[in-house]
């Protein structure tokens, strides 16, 4: 009775583990592990901020409408978030990424005002601070890199044989979003410091 229950369970565990039991989840974790990276380097991109904005406006208290448009934009970037839950929601990401596009395109014409004041240049404060800024903008872009790859890796699994089985039957996968540039991300920003009042 036992050998017959083993005969009949070896070829049922043999079918299990090749459809993604342990893999799916795997896979699926990672890319939530990957998204969190890109929602960490993207609080440190908002929590350096207002230390650049102060150091700044120490420098150029004219330049207020660039400093109050950076200022805006991280509020409205850290108020979008995407829990690992909607991962699947186009939506959502489409959502995130305007708003994390928005502070990427604040940060520029902050970026470009050391051109305009030589003593901000010169300050180790700003220096160091852009320095930051310019490294959060590169680990953003490694972690985007990073999340995407896992994305294909999960929706790859869940989307062929044997593991789409597991996924269907199992779990009820749906394909995760990756991260998109958006709209116009293609064309460089102008900037246009000659209409200052």
């Amino acid at each position: 009775m036992r050998a017959r229950l083993l005969a009949l369970l070896a070829p049922l565990a043999l079918v299990l583990s090749a459809c993604g039991i342990n893999s799916i989840p795997t896979a699926e974790e990672n890319a939530k592990a990957r998204w969190a990276d890109v929602q960490s380097q993207y609080q440190r991109r908002a929590d350096l901020i207002p230390n650049l904005v102060n150091t700044v406006r120490g420098f150029a208290d004219q330049e207020r409408t660039v400093l109050t448009e950076v200022t805006e934009a991280r509020a409205s970037a850290t108020r979008v978030t995407v829990s690992p839950e909607q991962l699947s929601d186009p939506e959502a990401m489409r959502a995130f990424t305007e708003a994390q596009g928005r502070l990427t395109n604040a940060i520029i014409p902050l970026q470009r005002l050391q051109e305009n004041y030589p003593e901000l240049r010169s300050s180790e404060q700003f220096m160091t601070l852009m320095s930051q800024l310019e490294g959060t903008e590169n680990r953003i872009q490694i972690a985007r890199r990073d999340y995407n790859a896992a994305v294909q890796t999960y929706n790859t699994r869940i989307r062929t044989f044997p593991d789409l089985i597991g996924a269907r039957v199992i779990y009820g996968s749906e394909p995760l979003v990756p991260f998109e540039a958006q709209a116009g991300a293609e064309q460089a920003p102008s900037i246009d410091f000659g209409n200052r009042q």
